[in-house]
Protein backbone atom coordinates (compact mmCIF):
# COMPACT_ATOMS: atom_id res chain seq x y z
CA UNK A 1 0.00 0.00 0.00
CA UNK A 2 1.35 3.40 -0.97
CA UNK A 3 1.42 5.86 1.93
CA UNK A 4 0.31 9.48 1.47
CA UNK A 5 3.10 12.01 0.99
CA UNK A 6 2.14 13.82 4.21
CA UNK A 7 2.67 10.67 6.28
CA UNK A 8 5.98 9.93 4.59
CA UNK A 9 7.12 13.49 5.34
CA UNK A 10 6.12 13.06 8.99
CA UNK A 11 8.14 9.85 9.24
CA UNK A 12 11.14 11.56 7.66
CA UNK A 13 10.89 14.53 10.03
CA UNK A 14 10.64 12.24 13.06
CA UNK A 15 13.68 10.25 11.91
CA UNK A 16 15.67 13.45 11.42
CA UNK A 17 14.71 14.72 14.88
CA UNK A 18 15.69 11.39 16.45
CA UNK A 19 19.10 11.39 14.79
CA UNK A 20 19.71 15.00 15.86
CA UNK A 21 18.67 14.24 19.44
CA UNK A 22 21.01 11.25 19.64
CA UNK A 23 23.84 13.32 18.18
CA UNK A 24 23.32 16.05 20.77
CA UNK A 25 23.24 13.49 23.59
CA UNK A 26 26.43 11.86 22.32
CA UNK A 27 28.11 15.26 22.11
CA UNK A 28 27.13 16.06 25.69
CA UNK A 29 28.36 12.70 26.96
CA UNK A 30 31.81 13.35 25.48
CA UNK A 31 32.25 16.25 27.92
CA UNK A 32 33.08 14.63 31.25
CA UNK A 33 32.26 16.72 34.32
CA UNK A 34 35.07 18.11 36.47
CA UNK A 35 33.50 19.09 39.79
CA UNK A 36 36.51 21.07 40.96
CA UNK A 37 36.40 23.23 37.85
CA UNK A 38 32.64 23.45 38.19
CA UNK A 39 32.96 24.75 41.73
CA UNK A 40 35.55 27.33 40.67
CA UNK A 41 33.49 28.53 37.70
CA UNK A 42 30.35 28.69 39.81
CA UNK A 43 32.17 30.81 42.39
CA UNK A 44 33.24 33.25 39.71
CA UNK A 45 29.97 33.52 37.76
CA UNK A 46 26.92 32.32 39.70
CA UNK A 47 27.44 32.65 43.43
CA UNK A 48 26.24 36.26 43.80
CA UNK A 49 22.69 35.40 42.73
CA UNK A 50 22.35 31.72 43.65
CA UNK A 51 24.35 31.54 46.94
CA UNK A 52 27.50 29.60 47.73
CA UNK A 53 25.80 26.19 47.76
CA UNK A 54 23.15 26.79 45.09
CA UNK A 55 20.39 27.42 47.63
CA UNK A 56 19.45 30.96 46.66
CA UNK A 57 18.01 33.06 49.48
CA UNK A 58 16.50 35.60 47.05
CA UNK A 59 12.91 34.63 46.13
CA UNK A 60 13.29 35.88 42.56
CA UNK A 61 16.38 33.74 41.92
CA UNK A 62 15.93 29.98 41.67
CA UNK A 63 17.44 27.40 43.98
CA UNK A 64 19.75 25.29 41.81
CA UNK A 65 21.19 22.80 44.32
CA UNK A 66 20.40 19.14 43.50
CA UNK A 67 18.89 20.07 40.14
CA UNK A 68 19.32 17.59 37.28
CA UNK A 69 22.59 18.48 35.54
CA UNK A 70 21.26 17.85 32.04
CA UNK A 71 18.40 20.27 32.68
CA UNK A 72 20.74 22.93 34.05
CA UNK A 73 23.12 22.60 31.10
CA UNK A 74 20.20 22.86 28.68
CA UNK A 75 19.00 26.08 30.30
CA UNK A 76 22.48 27.62 30.21
CA UNK A 77 22.82 26.79 26.53
CA UNK A 78 19.43 28.32 25.81
CA UNK A 79 20.28 31.48 27.75
CA UNK A 80 23.46 31.73 25.69
CA UNK A 81 21.66 31.17 22.38
CA UNK A 82 18.78 33.48 23.29
CA UNK A 83 16.16 30.72 23.07
CA UNK A 84 15.39 31.47 26.71
CA UNK A 85 15.22 35.24 27.06
CA UNK A 86 16.93 36.75 30.10
CA UNK A 87 19.41 39.57 29.57
CA UNK A 88 21.27 38.98 32.84
CA UNK A 89 21.63 35.22 32.35
CA UNK A 90 22.54 35.67 28.69
CA UNK A 91 25.41 37.90 29.75
CA UNK A 92 26.74 35.32 32.22
CA UNK A 93 26.19 32.33 29.92
CA UNK A 94 27.84 34.05 26.95
CA UNK A 95 31.28 33.53 28.49
CA UNK A 96 30.75 29.85 29.30
CA UNK A 97 31.85 26.97 27.08
CA UNK A 98 29.91 23.70 26.88
CA UNK A 99 32.54 22.22 29.18
CA UNK A 100 32.02 25.01 31.72
CA UNK A 101 28.26 24.43 31.63
CA UNK A 102 28.69 20.69 32.16
CA UNK A 103 31.07 21.22 35.07
CA UNK A 104 28.88 23.82 36.79
CA UNK A 105 25.70 21.79 36.28
CA UNK A 106 27.18 18.61 37.73
CA UNK A 107 28.69 20.49 40.67
CA UNK A 108 25.28 22.00 41.45
CA UNK A 109 23.61 18.59 41.14
CA UNK A 110 26.02 17.36 43.80
CA UNK A 111 24.95 20.02 46.32
CA UNK A 112 22.32 19.33 48.97
CA UNK A 113 19.03 21.14 48.45
CA UNK A 114 17.51 22.97 51.40
CA UNK A 115 13.82 22.55 52.16
CA UNK A 116 11.38 25.35 51.45
CA UNK A 117 7.96 25.95 52.94
CA UNK A 118 4.42 26.86 51.89
CA UNK A 119 3.06 30.08 53.37
CA UNK A 120 -0.38 30.55 51.79
CA UNK A 121 -2.52 28.40 54.09
CA UNK A 122 -5.75 29.35 52.33
CA UNK A 123 -4.40 28.28 48.94
CA UNK A 124 -2.18 25.31 49.68
CA UNK A 125 -5.02 22.77 49.37
CA UNK A 126 -5.91 24.12 45.95
CA UNK A 127 -2.25 23.96 45.00
CA UNK A 128 -2.04 20.34 46.10
CA UNK A 129 -5.11 19.40 44.04
CA UNK A 130 -3.68 21.04 40.93
CA UNK A 131 -0.21 19.61 41.44
CA UNK A 132 -1.44 16.08 42.03
CA UNK A 133 -4.56 15.91 39.88
CA UNK A 134 -4.56 18.85 37.49
CA UNK A 135 -7.86 20.47 36.50
CA UNK A 136 -9.67 17.93 34.36
CA UNK A 137 -12.53 20.08 33.08
CA UNK A 138 -10.02 22.56 31.60
CA UNK A 139 -7.56 19.91 30.46
CA UNK A 140 -4.81 21.13 32.75
CA UNK A 141 -2.39 18.27 33.35
CA UNK A 142 -1.23 17.33 36.84
CA UNK A 143 2.24 18.70 37.61
CA UNK A 144 3.12 15.40 39.30
CA UNK A 145 2.96 13.59 35.97
CA UNK A 146 6.20 15.22 34.82
CA UNK A 147 7.72 16.53 38.03
CA UNK A 148 6.84 13.48 40.20
CA UNK A 149 4.60 13.45 43.31
CA UNK A 150 7.41 14.64 45.59
CA UNK A 151 8.76 17.26 43.17
CA UNK A 152 11.92 15.32 42.30
CA UNK A 153 11.28 15.63 38.57
CA UNK A 154 12.32 13.24 35.82
CA UNK A 155 16.09 13.50 35.19
CA UNK A 156 17.17 15.15 31.92
CA UNK A 157 13.59 15.90 30.90
CA UNK A 158 11.75 17.72 33.68
CA UNK A 159 13.32 19.78 36.48
CA UNK A 160 13.27 19.16 40.17
CA UNK A 161 10.75 21.55 41.77
CA UNK A 162 10.62 20.58 45.45
CA UNK A 163 11.36 23.52 47.74
CA UNK A 164 11.68 26.06 44.95
CA UNK A 165 10.86 29.66 45.84
CA UNK A 166 7.17 30.32 45.21
CA UNK A 167 7.96 33.78 43.82
CA UNK A 168 10.31 32.31 41.22
CA UNK A 169 7.78 29.64 40.19
CA UNK A 170 5.00 32.24 39.89
CA UNK A 171 7.25 34.37 37.68
CA UNK A 172 8.12 31.45 35.41
CA UNK A 173 4.50 30.29 35.04
CA UNK A 174 3.49 33.86 34.20
CA UNK A 175 6.30 34.04 31.65
CA UNK A 176 5.16 30.77 30.03
CA UNK A 177 1.56 32.00 30.04
CA UNK A 178 2.38 35.32 28.40
CA UNK A 179 4.74 33.79 25.87
CA UNK A 180 7.76 35.65 27.27
CA UNK A 181 9.42 32.31 28.02
CA UNK A 182 9.39 30.17 24.91
CA UNK A 183 11.62 27.18 25.62
CA UNK A 184 8.96 24.63 26.66
CA UNK A 185 5.90 23.99 24.52
CA UNK A 186 4.45 21.75 27.25
CA UNK A 187 4.70 24.40 29.95
CA UNK A 188 3.33 27.12 27.69
CA UNK A 189 0.29 24.93 27.05
CA UNK A 190 -0.28 24.25 30.75
CA UNK A 191 0.27 27.81 32.00
CA UNK A 192 -1.94 29.30 29.28
CA UNK A 193 -4.97 27.67 30.90
CA UNK A 194 -4.24 28.74 34.49
CA UNK A 195 -5.45 31.88 36.25
CA UNK A 196 -3.50 33.99 38.74
CA UNK A 197 -4.92 32.30 41.83
CA UNK A 198 -4.17 28.81 40.51
CA UNK A 199 -0.61 29.80 39.62
CA UNK A 200 -0.06 31.26 43.07
CA UNK A 201 -1.58 28.22 44.78
CA UNK A 202 0.44 25.59 42.93
CA UNK A 203 3.66 27.63 43.30
CA UNK A 204 3.19 27.84 47.05
CA UNK A 205 2.47 24.13 47.29
CA UNK A 206 5.67 23.38 45.33
CA UNK A 207 7.67 25.51 47.76
CA UNK A 208 6.65 23.18 50.59
CA UNK A 209 7.30 19.92 48.76
CA UNK A 210 10.08 17.74 50.15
Amino acid sequence: MKLPVSILCAFAAAATFSVAAHAETAKTELVKPDLAKGSAAYGQVCVACHAADGNSTTPENPKLAAQHPEYLAKQLKEFKSGKRDNAIMKGFAAGLSDEDMTNISHWLADQKAKDGFASEKDLVRMGERIYRGGIADRQIAACAGCHSPNGAGIPAQYPRLAGQHATYTVNQLNAFRSGARKNSVEMTGVAAKMNDVEIKAVSDYIAGLR
